[in-house]
């Protein structure tokens, strides 16, 4: 029989994880495949860790990663997949905003032939208004500055193949954007809309810093337009300085109407000098990323491993 892995990344979830599980099991029991289900404390600080190694105790699909620290929401789904034996594998968040069920028409459209089913979002519950528009703009700029066909209002909640998974372990990047990961793929996909639920208890573990990141990180690891745009708003600087210049010019050898002042000096001044540190800025978001990456340091570091052969080799 073909097994279904489950991949849940925890950090500080010990007021949902318990119902989360119970979720999972009563979906996944209306499936005809073995299933395990790999929760992936990410430096919980709660009684997160604790919990989960009772689920395991009670239950045999219950398997646990744990890291050392805090890695962040991307590394820990890379972990899961990594560790995940089944033929399809499922991210899905332990905040349940995302409805279990949804599973199982993932699950039928893989056996349908589709090797990638992501979740679509229809409508978003429980978030505020900021977080609704924040979220529409970022994923229509994303898909007009990538060259990938990344569908909107789409997260992580999907269903890859093996196979996918697979290619996914060759792909080492440490500043990760794994649904712009999956896209770049180009593996056969399909979408099961759901409308998306208010956070079953505790709060939000996504702060503005942390969506700020993960924005740039699907920007700056995906394109180079930024860098185009860079270079297409020094030019145009450029020759309106050069415009400028030429018109100085006239006014101090056939008028007498040279134009003096320190405002319109400084205006400039500042403007030149914004545009040169906006520049810098995007050359450095790179440059930070090639750092990332020339240090090649692990991606994340396990601590502990439940009912997980900790011989199993881990490609990448």
């Amino acid at each position: 029989m073909e097994l279904l892995s489950i991949v849940v990344p925890c950090f500080n979830e010990e007021e949902v994880i318990e119902t989360t599980y119970d979720q999972l099991r009563l979906t996944l029991s209306e499936l005809n495949m073995d299933t395990e289900i790999i929760f992936v404390n990410d430096g919980s600080q709660d009684n997160t860790m604790s919990i989960l190694k009772n689920l395991a105790k009670q239950f045999e699909n219950v398997k646990i990663i744990s890291f050392s620290r805090n890695f962040g929401h991307q590394i820990a789904i890379t972990a899961g997949m990594d560790y995940a034996q089944g033929s399809a594998i499922v991210v899905i968040d332990a905040d349940l905003q995302d409805p279990a069920e949804v599973i199982l028409a993932m699950v039928e459209k893989w056996k349908q032939g589709f090797e990638v089913v992501y979740g679509k979002r229809i409508e978003r519950k429980g978030e505020n208004i900021f977080k609704k528009a924040s979220a529409k703009i970022f994923y229509r700029v994303l898909q007009k500055l990538t060259d990938e066909s990344m569908p909107t209002d789409v997260g992580d909640f999907r269903l890859i193949d093996r196979k996918v998974s697979d290619a996914l372990k060759e792909m080492p990047e440490r500043s990760r954007y794994v649904r712009g990961l999956v896209a770049w793929l180009g593996f056969k996909t399909a979408s099961v809309e759901f409308v998306r639920k208010p956070r079953f208890a505790g709060k939000t573990k996504y702060s503005f810093a942390k969506m700020i990141k993960l924005a740039l990180d699907g920007i700056f690891s995906f394109s180079y337009k930024p860098l185009k745009i860079a270079t297409f708003l020094g030019g145009m600087i450029s020759l309106m300085s050069l415009f400028y210049l030429l018109f100085v010019v006239q006014q101090r050898i056939f008028t007498n109407n040279t134009i003096s002042g320190w405002a319109s000096i400084m205006a400039v001044l500042l403007f030149l000098s914004g545009t040169i540190l906006i520049v810098l800025g995007i050359i450095g978001e790179y440059i930070a990323r090639i750092y990332e990456e020339v240090k090649a340091r692990p991606i994340y570091v396990v601590e502990d491993l439940v009912g997980i052969d900790p011989q199993v080799v881990v490609s990448r």
